[in-house]
């Protein structure tokens, strides 16, 4: 056994004090501030954890207080001290003032930029990637509005409803749906269970100084210098039909890693600690998280692509890494030694702000439900136990809504001991070769019993597992109980391992969102999942499911390294890039629909409330959800019967409702009593039904945390819906796709004026749309009319007009 520092020592480092701007081996202090940026909240009323002490169990991770320079590897806080700091080390006042453009992230986006304008970007990208329950509805985007050929490699891998299990037909006629496109317009597939899109992505076509789209959220390459980004279907549909991503340039904040990981520790320890710092404070918000420091060299090329995986779950934009010799040996491993070149900041880089992670600091962590950033350290939740557990399960149950159905975590004690009921490394994140060797050694004699524990172990490649073989790895797992599985990204998203009713499964995967492990709330069912690292799942599974931390665990942690085989790619992935047979035709399976014609927007435009939501957040797997449903994702207006499912029953009947209302009026037999309500509003007075468009909205505090889908978006608008209102978007892919579905991401500040049910006016809305999106005046009908205002952040010429003609369809039929 390990012997760990008490829960209360004072950590050498961290403790440490540095004069301003002086660097410290392996440390940065410079006014960091580790009381703000995102800890999570104190436990409820009633549990004995108090705030302060969750605080510090995340001190680990510092954030500035403010911006700072990167001067040589030397921090100095932008402050009023800042120049004269500066030109102590010999930078000048030019210097200083052009020290935003030293970030790695500012020159390879500069690179991709075709706006000529530094800070409003139109971006092409070098690749794209799309997996099976995305690129039907991609392609079918960019069919109707003109695809002739994919202009840069688009790799189609199939990866989600690999296993063919649900619809019947459905899910291998999307795929064939996938190959036909991929030979007509020159593609690349990759069939099922051969590679998770991720893993293939970073095998095949990841380098330094490349930039990535991917219509999925965990699209994250920075570890090998590729900055990548994760967004919805339109964002993609335009870039194979030759049009750029627009965006203005985003912030850039520095994530300095100092120190190397204890042994037990690996990427989801850091990842899960970094994401229970940032996300509720917006740190990194839809901004580029940097790596630097010299803590990166003391990490493998899996753990740094582990790692940047899970910088999703911060929110972030997109994330980008130094590069040395070890991004070199693993391009150079895929035969493309030639993608690598070595990238670091220039002598001088501004940084929006600064994340030091002592990586020496890190302990085994748990995420547990039903968010990554609900982060524990093990030790702490085995200290704290019926405490943690009973304020988690207080947080679940308002989540679910539900008081039929509970999660009851604290009736898995045993001896003062978690017990849980499933364990799972599987995915972009947790199925890589060093993750699942070293859960190997330390599973070595060892099994997880014949009980109900169960281990499953998903390798996220072909290759991966070849090289599993070769080492004898496999054999070692299988004689210790766990079961082998393919490539598939199924324990991530709900098709794959779905727990037991009541269970906790822990898991080194992306998510533990409600009902993302594929539990149905609505039939009586939950479950919850708790992410951890693989090392401390093996040290679980080889206490016979007693909740245990690697570091308790005596193991050699060497990994040999690894030795790539790409013969399995070589025979079966269809490389057909500049190669389509542009006349050939493309296999429609029963469920694959084009999306149906949507109307441009009306002039007025009169919203009913069909959904009030006021959780803190609202995630994109609760406005759409994955599992099984995803594999109706071809056919649009199927797909939509499943809107809000889980989190509000009798959304799609409302919005339905409303659609009829619309159709009603278009047809000329629109209710005189609703219009009557409209000419009371002042200046309405004269607008007839043939002046107002009626369609649905929803309001929620702060939707669309989560994954890049579109159809969260999409099935509201083919339901008849016209914009969402709410106090702020979680992400920008997810505003992104209410956009490119033509529906207003209106804003609203302070409290609500509206409800469920309500009808909101809101006059000259097209007119609006051409003015500063500020202060637009808005009314709740009723008994007596309330005028508000809404807003809309910043939108480009092309935005206003794809919401003008009602989508993006619609604007490139124009």
């Amino acid at each position: 056994m390990r012997v760990l520092l008490p829960r209360n020592t004072p950590h050498p480092v961290l403790c440490a004090t540095f004069p301003q701007g002086v660097k410290a081996k392996g440390t940065a202090v410079f006014g960091m501030n580790s009381r703000t940026a995102g800890a999570m909240p104190a436990i409820a009323a009633g549990g004995k954890i108090q705030k302060e002490r969750r605080i510090e169990m995340l001190d680990m991770i510092k954030c500035s207080t403010g911006g700072a320079y990167y001067a040589r590897g030397e921090w100095v806080p932008a402050d009023g001290n800042a120049p004269a700091a500066l030109a102590a080390k010999g930078f000048d006042a030019a210097a200083v003032a052009a020290a935003k453009t030293g970030t790695m992230a500012y020159n390879i986006m500069q690179a991709h930029n075709t706006s000529g304008d530094a800070e409003n970007l139109k971006i092409k990208f070098d690749a794209m990637a799309s997996h099976d329950i995305t690129f039907v509805g991609i392609i079918q985007t960019a069919r109707a509005s003109g695809l002739e050929k994919f202009p840069i490699p688009y790799v189609l891998t199939n990866c989600h409803n690999s296993l063919c299990a649900v619809g019947g037909t459905i899910n291998e006629d999307d795929h064939r749906f996938g190959l036909s496109a991929a030979k007509k317009y020159g593609g690349i597939f990759v069939p099922p269970h051969m590679a998770v899109i991720h893993q293939y992505m970073r095998e095949r076509f990841a380098g330094c100084g490349k930039m990535i789209l991917g219509s999925d959220s965990h699209t994250r390459y920075g570890a090998l210098g590729t900055m990548a980004i994760g967004e919805g279907g339109g964002e993609l549909a335009k870039q194979l039909l030759g049009r750029t991503y627009d965006v203005a340039r985003p912030g850039v904040v520095a994530i300095y890693l100092t120190g190397s990981l204890p042994a037990g520790c690996g990427p989801h320890d850091v990842a899960i600690a970094l994401v229970g710092k940032l996300f509720k404070s917006g740190y990194v918000k839809n901004k580029v998280m940097e790596f630097v420091g010299p803590g990166i060299a003391s990490l493998r090329q899996d753990t740094r692509n582990a790692i940047d995986a899970m910088t999703t779950e911060t929110t972030c934009l997109s994330s980008i890494w130094e590069t040395d010799e070890v991004t070199q040996r693993f391009l150079a491993v895929h035969g493309r030694a030639a993608d690598y070149k070595k990238l670091a900041p220039a002598d001088l880089a501004y940084y929006d702000g600064v994340v030091e992670v002592d990586l020496s600091a890190i302990r085994p962590m748990i995420a547990l439900p039903m968010h990554p950033s609900n982060a524990f350290t093990i030790e702490e939740l085995n200290a704290n136990l019926e405490d943690i557990l009973h304020a988690c399960e207080q947080d679940v149950q308002k989540l679910i809504g539900r008081k039929d159905v509970q999660l009851d975590l604290c009736s898995k004690i045993e001896n003062g001991k978690l017990r849980v009921d499933q364990g799972v490394i599987a995915g972009c994140a947790g199925g890589l070769y060093d993750s699942i060797y070293e859960a190997a050694s330390i599973l070595k004699g060892h099994t997880g019993g014949c009980g109900d524990y169960a281990l499953s172990v998903y390798p996220g490649s072909q290759p991966i597992i070849m090289e599993l073989v070769r080492t004898g790895v496999i054999g070692e797992l299988m004689a210790s109980g766990a079961t082998i599985r393919t490539a598939f990204c199924g324990p991530c998203f709900g098709a794959g391992d779905v727990p037991a009713n009541g269970a906790l499964s822990i898991r080194h995967t992306t998510r533990n969102f409600p009902s993302r492990e594929g539990s149905k709330p609505g039939s009586g069912q939950l479950a919850g999942v708790a992410l951890m690292d693989a090392r401390s799942i093996a040290a679980t599974t080889a206490n016979g499911g007693i909740l245990t931390p690697a570091t308790d665990i005596d193991y050699d942690p060497t990994v040999p390294e690894y030795q790539y085989d790409a013969s399995s790619y070589d025979t079966r992935v269809y490389q057909g890039f500049g190669k389509g047979d542009y006349d050939a035709l493309l296999k429609f399976g029963p469920n694959i629909k084009d999306w149906p014609e949507i109307a441009p927007l009306g002039d007025n435009l009169l919203l009913k409330v069909a959904s009030y939501i006021t959780d803190p957040v609202t995630t994109t797997d609760e406005l759409i959800p994955s599992g099984e449903t995803s594999s109706y994702r071809s056919n649009p207006l199927g797909l939509a019967e499943f809107t809000l499912s889980r989190k509000d029953p009798e959304y799609v009947g409302r919005a339905k409702a409303v659609q009829a209302e619309e159709n009603a009026r278009r047809a000329g037999a629109g209710d005189a009593a609703l219009l009557a309500k409209v000419n009371a509003v002042p200046g309405c007075e004269q607008l007839s039904w043939n002046d107002i468009q009626i369609a649905s909205t929803i309001f929620a505090v702060k939707p669309g945390d989560g994954s890049a889908r579109e159809q969260a978006a999409s099935c509201q608008r083919v339901l008849g819906a016209g914009a969402n209102i709410v106090t702020e978007y979680a992400t920008k892919r997810y505003r992104s796709n209410l956009i490119n579905w033509g529906m207003l991401p209106l804003q609203l500040a302070g409290a609500t004026p509206f409800g469920l049910g309500d009808y909101v006016l809101i006059p000259n809305v097209r007119e609006a749309l051409k003015g500063d999106l500020q202060n637009i005046k808005a009314y709740v009908l009723g008994d007596t009319v309330k005028e508000f205002e809404l807003y809309m952040a910043p939108l480009t010429t092309d935005e206003r007009q794809i919401l003008a003609d009602g989508c993006l369809i619609n604007f490139y039929k124009h």
